[in-house]
């Protein structure tokens, strides 16, 4: 019996479940006893950093990023989507966003978590990134 090349393992099943959500994490609680927020320019400055793999345009200006609340005890949480649940990245755009973050002073722990409600649109995008993109 000849074994059809078809019938063994897709690209989806080495990917990470996404379909509810996805989680990464990077940095570490702040040992040192300092307590205080984290810069939210600082960490939106790192976040600027990481561009779309598609689109040229920096992943905060695009919207992906939905929330960033910064705790007392220098930990971030980010809560951020991607512009297509099937999107190629959608198990490595969190990890690098945590791992950016994760590098600003007074910053400790960083969770990223990968949302898809609300789903992304290009309504989401700043006004650079629409220019930049031709959008009107």
């Amino acid at each position: 019996m000849t074994k059809d090349i078809f019938d063994g393992p897709s690209l989806q099943d080495f990917l990470p479940d996404v379909s509810q959500g996805y989680q990464a994490v990077a940095g570490a609680p702040r040992s040192d006893g300092a307590t205080g927020k984290a810069s939210e320019a600082n960490i939106i400055a790192q976040i600027e950093t990481i561009q779309d793999p598609e689109i040229p345009v920096n992943i905060y200006e695009l919207g992906l990023i939905y929330d960033i609340i910064r705790h007392d005890t220098g930990d971030v949480d980010i809560t951020m989507s991607l512009t297509a649940p099937g999107c190629p990245v959608a198990g490595e755009m969190p990890k690098q966003v945590a791992a950016a973050v994760a590098e600003c002073n007074d910053v400790g722990q960083v969770t990223v978590s990968l949302v898809w409600d609300p789903a992304w649109t290009p309504d989401r995008m700043s006004e650079d990134a629409r220019m930049a993109l031709d959008f009107d």
